[in-house]
């Protein structure tokens, strides 16, 4: 099996597509960077930005370059040593346009007698034999014509079965869209209706999705797979297991978020996670603890009362159990009646959706992680103890991993974790936003220098492959955005100081919300002028305030709330008196968010795992959540400032990011091992410093209290010998002062090592 020993995320669009990463691989490779990382390159519907809409498993999109563009970025990342690693999607394919994916039109046109029936999981007697299609919008039932042949609604076109003519007498049924959430009979990625889920599970619908996967490997093509939400596959490990046999053993990520203390599988066939774990402990060790406590209380303030996490997400996570997926609910309750009747129908329903509310962790693999699913239960018959009986007759049926309704919960929990945190909670809850990020917990304020260093330990033995990230294409805030938002815990004075006067003179409905906005804009304000600025952060805050849910809605939008929320966006550009407060703030903390941003990269880069550079990054990432963090990449000009033609003002962290996977890739014998290097003397709570077998990595952290007081004689435990700084080239010394006197970090090796 080849390895990697860092990888850099492309996003491959048909305005970017394999031709054009092929040219850009010399300037990846002159970066430092050991394999080019692709998003998925299977045909996709029309004019997809992103990839996961996957509409045919037998080519490449020809729009992102085809065939032949995939064989000339191969190849040219062989010339250069570089090794390939794609992005894939098992879960869904994407039915928004019924005519682009032929194996969900076939389905329509011939019902269960399509060959392509079993492909789908669609329960068809709930929908008395029909598969329901929920498009059709409020009282426009009209529009459902047949025109040349075909059933039309406005532009969707689909399949009339052979020797039909009218809507009544098709195998499927055009219903309205509220219809999704309680009757839909097909599953789905998550709650979106146009991405239909696929049975990779069935050993014919494997290979028939694998085709052109498995040529990638038999031509040698590709290295490694990212596989996308392996969550929601029926038996991810059986998959991953069939993935292995295709690809001959080949290099495995799995897009898994693991919540704290939960750990992967060692039974999957993977290298390890895509990398949130490891992003959620490089920022809080960068927190500063004794921002907690002022922060909770602004918060409380904000908000009109104290904020409980575990009642904030479980509120959330019933409401999407209630609402958006309660079809899902529905469809489990039906499973568990046909072994049951023990309970009603209204009964076990309720139980279910409370079960997946109370669920910890996205899923269980039953029979591991049994112990989620006992929690879930204790938990629940402490929120409803009126459900007691019924949760009687689920634990068995649930417990015993083999049942109908036991697999079909373990693949609807992580839909509910998903859609009912990291969708919605996660845009109500403001105390830090920068820890508000897929696959953390915003309740967990921060991880201490030595909670870092076993993590880490441990990682290097069991996980030294698995993936390290800052920013990918689902991170809510690049990281940079979250680099100075983190300052803010070691000035809350300074924070609760502006965002009153903030709030003062562009007041929004929601304060609270508030805060969540103005800690965006400051992420994302620009030290040189961005025009785009004013209408990224307009979509942000659409996004934002309706994924929230709670005073405006996607589907429901408030005008006056929302209005009030876009005036607030145009004051941080129009008004004189608001400019003057976000400048002044800016100032306080841009040099300790350089400073957290150069380290989070530096430690990143270096410590256990094969570092992904998510695109640009390597100078400042200060997009927000995706589309934004998907948008135009100017890899002409970062190509010019590393060959030294051209300036930036994040130089420092290009070169940071450079010299650090230049070392890695060109020096893995010095990263073969984890140790913490000691610190001593006044300022020691200020560094993070390890040692990989022998490149030794030192972070500032904690930035703005060391600016106060300064270094002293604070000194690292260097070991024996002469040591330099990668970064400067300059002789390394033992005291702090001078050897971080011209960047908050270091990289250290031994002289002729």
């Amino acid at each position: 099996m080849r390895t990697p020993v860092s990888t850099y995320r492309l996003q491959i669009t048909e305005d970017f597509d394999l031709f054009e990463a092929a040219r850009r691989l010399r300037y990846l490779h002159d970066l430092g960077v050991d394999w080019v990382y692709l998003s998925p390159l299977l045909a996709a519907e029309p004019g997809s930005t992103h990839g996961y809409d996957v509409v045919a498993f037998d080519h490449v999109d020809t729009s992102r370059g085809g065939t032949e563009g995939l064989g000339t970025l191969s190849a040219e990342a062989r010339r250069l040593g570089m090794g390939v690693l794609v992005d894939i999607v098992p879960n869904h394919v994407g039915v928004a346009s019924p005519t682009d994916e032929a194996w969900w039109w076939d389905v329509l046109q011939h019902g269960r007698e399509s060959e392509h029936a079993t492909a789908f999981d669609i329960e068809w007697p709930a929908g008395d034999g029909k598969l329901l299609i929920p498009v059709v919008g409020d009282g426009d039932e009209d529009a459902i014509e047949v025109v040349g042949g075909e059933l039309r609604y406005h532009d969707l076109r689909f399949p009339l079965a052979p020797g039909t003519s009218t809507h009544e007498e098709q195998h499927y049924r055009l219903v309205n869209w509220h219809e999704a959430d309680d009757n839909l009979n097909y599953r789905r990625f998550f709650a979106v209706n146009s991405l239909a889920a696929v049975r990779v599970e069935d050993p014919e619908v494997f290979a028939e999705t694998h085709i052109e996967i498995r040529r990638w490997f038999e031509e040698g093509l590709v290295d490694g797979l990212r596989v996308d939400h392996p969550d929601g596959l029926r038996d991810p490990k059986r998959y991953l297991d069939d993935l292995a046999t295709l690809t001959g053993g080949a290099y495995v990520l799995v897009e898994k978020i693991l919540e704290p203390g939960e750990s992967l599988s060692t039974d999957w066939a993977t290298q390890g996670t895509t990398g949130y774990d490891a992003l959620g402990l490089v920022d809080r060790v960068l927190t500063d603890p004794a921002g907690r406590e002022p922060l909770d209380a602004l918060e409380s303030r904000l908000r009109g009362g104290p904020v409980d996490w575990a009642e904030l997400i479980h509120g959330t996570k019933r409401d999407v159990a209630d609402g958006i997926l309660h079809s899902e609910v529905r469809r489990i309750t039906r499973e568990v009646r046909r072994m049951t009747t023990e309970a009603s129908f209204k009964a076990v329903e309720d139980a279910i959706a409370e079960l997946l509310a109370c669920f910890p962790v996205y899923r269980s693999y039953l029979p591991e992680g049994l112990d989620h699913l006992e929690h879930a239960f204790d938990l629940a018959r402490t929120h409803r103890p009126d459900l007691a009986a019924t949760y009687d007759v689920l634990h068995p049926i649930l417990s015993d991993g083999w049942t109908p309704p036991a697999r079909r919960f373990q693949q609807t929990s992580g839909m509910v974790m998903a859609k009912g945190v990291e969708d919605c909670a996660f845009y109500r809850y403001s105390r830090l936003t920068s820890l508000n990020e897929v696959g953390g917990d915003p309740s967990v304020f921060s991880v201490t220098v030595d909670e870092f260093h076993a993590a880490m330990a441990e990682r290097q033995r069991d996980w030294p492959l698995a993936m390290t990230t800052l920013s990918t294409h689902d991170t809510k805030r690049g990281e940079d955005v979250r680099a100075r938002i983190t300052a803010l815990a070691e000035m809350p004075g300074v924070w609760e100081s502006a965002i009153d006067e903030l709030l003062a003179l562009a007041p929004v409905p929601d304060p609270g919300f508030g805060s969540l906005l103005w800690q965006a804009i400051l992420g994302a304000w620009p030290t040189s002028s961005d025009p785009d600025l004013r209408s990224r952060l307009h979509g942000y805050a659409e996004k934002a305030m309706r994924e929230a849910g709670d005073r405006t809605t996607w589907t429901e939008p408030d005008e006056a709330y929302e209005s009030a929320v876009h005036a607030a966006v145009d004051a941080a550009f129009d008004d004189d008196g608001v400019r003057r407060v976000l400048d002044r703030l800016v100032a306080a903390v841009d040099d300790a968010g350089r400073a957290n941003a150069l380290a989070a990269k530096l430690v990143a880069i270096t410590m256990p795992g094969v570092p992904d550079v998510y695109q640009g990054s390597e100078l400042w990432e200060q997009s927000l959540v995706d589309p934004d963090n998907r948008r135009f990449v100017d890899f002409d000009h970062r190509d010019a400032v590393l060959a030294g033609s051209a300036s930036d003002d994040a130089e420092a962290k290009l070169q940071v990011t450079r010299a650090a996977l230049t070392l890695r890739r060109d020096r893995a014998d010095l990263f073969s091992t984890y140790a913490p290097v000691g610190v001593s003397g006044p300022a020691a709570a200020h560094v993070l410093a390890f040692d990989r077998g022998g490149a030794i990595t030192v972070a500032t952290r904690l930035p703005a209290g060391l600016a106060a007081a300064g270094w002293g004689d604070t000194r690292l435990d260097l070991p024996p010998g002469e040591w330099h700084d990668v970064l400067t080239g300059r002789p390394a010394s033992a005291m702090l002062a001078d050897l971080l006197a011209v960047h908050p970090v270091a990289l250290l090796v031994k002289e002729n090592a």
